[in-house]
């Protein structure tokens, strides 16, 4: 199938805004928990009308700073709560907000907030403020810089109690369906970051739907969703916006070191989350288990749930001995996986890359459902994504209903819809490059089923050419490799040579479980056990599982585990964790040419 589309299952206002929101809910569902907050170590609610009355509150103190009609603002600070009203206050006064990584540097925050001629910078810290401050010379539209750890959410509200409520008012109904929401910057895998502006017509039409979509998973004073994604990636703001538009309730976790922790106290109903955190959470299962003496039953346990989901695809089901010997894991582990995951959810969403087959299966399995779904900064997140009701793992679903997706003579991916960005901020031909005749072009590779359902299969920019005409997509091997405990990143390279390697980097966290449980030194390294038999072997395994996805053409013939991580520090990878090639094979061309010397 080359083209598909769904119809929209909800219609975006003719005119409007995202205010419109927090309005409607203080209108409809005044008493309903709509966001919780932390408060010492308690999860405090708030309710829909308290809500409203804060981010009025901190709205008027925006428009007393100064904030006009279409500025934008920009945020800096991890999630948490005071993000999300911030978000909120800035389009009730009328305002664009520019999200900001918090691990951002000096150069991109000047880059950031020069580009898109920010008037006014919202941070967390003191550090954050301190990194503004180094390159306020070179931002002349910069008016002032308001510190969230310095109480400037209460100083924003008692310096806008003299604003009329009039005024506000004005100002909530300024902006129109048509007018930007936001900029948010891409990642820059390759460049500068570029701005994508969205609208507040594209976050109706996205939010809308998968809300519509996914019913289920949205129903008000039921269902909860915890916010550990960055808020300044677009999948974090589909999550707050979301969350907002259902309503259900929202908490938002800064640091997820301690997620767990944060997932056994708040408990949530839904969970929106990066491939790499499911992993996590499997691998940490699965090593603790190991430690227990109780690998083998684990490792059963997880075959009968891969087992399971692969038979309730079937017609016939699961057979009598498969339901009893899942019933007797349920018991024995699957409770236990799910009580790790907050005890009341039984589905997630996953995207921003892929979760592979085995480890969809194995959720789906033990009774907590991981739809995966696929989009860009472009598509204001997710622009495909798998149903509740007729998920097929190991694609990433339909289109978004009231959007087309269709494949490209090339095999490209192109998008069109009402959800997708209008364009670059001050960059007309990158603009005029990816809405090449009214459709997006996304830059990946995919395929459509039968059934309307996509699957991509790589990137146009990353295809590898072998020196014998092999075109090799990277993604498919590389996230199999990346599925095994020990290891952190997978970079194949290849391009011109005669054959497909790959540069490893090892998980910090399991490789001291690996070296304690092998009876090697304590405090050992990635760079004192890189060369070590049995730990090459255990690599050599993760890699074997990733050429069993791929002709052998494709296969990873030889790689080097490398003796440091790669890092947003050094350049290596984006604050949304999507590798720099082109730093990578810069940074380490000799270990890329140890792979290939005879």
């Amino acid at each position: 199938m080359r083209e598909f589309s769904l119809p929209a299952l909800y219609e975006v206002p003719s005119d409007g805004n995202l205010t419109d929101l927090i309005r409607r809910n203080a209108a409809q569902h005044p008493d309903v928990a709509v966001m919780s907050r932390k408060v010492g170590d308690a999860w405090a609610d708030v309710d829909a009308r308290q809500f409203l009355a804060e981010v009025r509150g901190v709205a008027k103190g925006l428009i007393a700073a100064g904030v006009e009609a279409g500025d934008r603002v920009a945020l800096l600070s991890r999630t948490r709560y005071e993000w999300v009203l911030l978000d909120f206050a800035i389009w009730s006064a009328g305002g664009v907000t520019v999200p900001v990584y918090e691990t951002s540097s000096p150069e991109q925050i000047q880059w950031i907030l020069g580009d898109s001629g920010a008037t006014l910078c919202v941070v967390e810290s003191a550090a954050h403020e301190a990194s503004v401050e180094s390159v306020r010379a070179d931002l002349p539209a910069l008016k002032g810089i308001r510190r969230i750890e310095a109480d400037a959410i209460a100083r924003l509200t008692e310096a806008g109690a003299d604003v009329p409520d009039e005024t506000v008012d004005a100002r909530m109904a300024s902006a129109k369906a048509d007018d930007p929401a936001t900029i948010v910057y891409t990642s820059g895998t390759t460049g500068r970051p570029k701005g994508c502006v969205l609208t507040h017509r594209g976050f109706f039409a996205e939010c809308g739907n998968v809300v519509e979509r996914l019913k289920p998973l949205f129903r008000t004073g039921s269902c909860s969703v915890l916010l550990f994604l960055p808020t300044a990636h677009v999948f974090g703001r589909l999550v707050e916006v979301a969350s907002v538009m259902a309503p259900i309730r929202l908490g938002c976790v800064p640091d997820i070191k301690h997620l767990t922790d944060e997932l056994a106290s708040f408990r949530p109903t839904l969970i929106l989350g990066v491939p790499r955190v499911f992993e996590k959470v499997y691998n940490g299962a699965r090593a603790k288990a190991q430690a227990d003496g109780k690998g083998a039953i684990f490792d059963r346990a997880a075959d009968t749930a891969i087992a399971y989901s692969r038979a309730l695809s079937t017609p016939q089901g699961p057979s009598l001995g498969l339901r009893l010997k899942h019933k007797l894991f349920d018991k024995l582990v699957y409770g236990k996986l799910r009580a790790v995951l907050g005890g009341r959810g039984e589905y997630a969403i996953s995207g921003g890359a892929p979760l592979g087959e085995r480890l969809g299966h194995f959720y789906r399995g033990i009774g907590f459902t991981v739809l995966e779904g696929y989009g860009l900064t472009e598509t204001c997140a997710a622009t495909a994504f798998n149903p509740w009701d007729r998920q097929k793992i190991g694609t990433v679903g339909q289109p978004l209903p009231g959007s087309v997706v269709r494949i490209a003579d090339d095999g490209e991916v192109l998008v069109h819809g009402e959800h997708l960005f209008t364009g670059y901020w001050n960059n007309e031909a990158a603009t005029v490059e990816a809405l090449a005749d009214g459709w997006f072009h996304t830059g990946d590779l995919g395929t459509l089923d039968e059934d309307g359902y996509l699957a991509i299969t790589g990137r146009k920019k990353e295809i590898i050419v072998t020196a014998g005409g092999k075109n090799v997509a990277p993604a498919v091997i590389e996230d199999r490799i990346r599925g095994h405990a020990l290891v952190a990143e997978c970079m194949v390279v290849g391009d011109g040579r005669p054959f497909v390697g790959a540069l490893i980097t090892l998980d910090e966290e399991f490789l001291r479980r690996w070296a304690e449980e092998h009876g090697r030194p304590a405090g050992a390294t990635a760079a004192s056990l890189r060369e070590d038999p049995e730990l090459l072997a255990e690599v050599q395994r993760a890699v074997d599982d990733g050429n069993a996805a791929v002709s052998k053409a494709e296969s990873v013939r030889k790689f080097r585990i490398l003796s440091s991580q790669f890092t947003e520090e050094a350049g290596h990878i984006t604050p949304s964790l999507k590798l720099k090639r082109n730093m990578v094979a810069k940074d380490y061309a000799d270990e890329i040419e140890a792979i290939y010397r005879r």
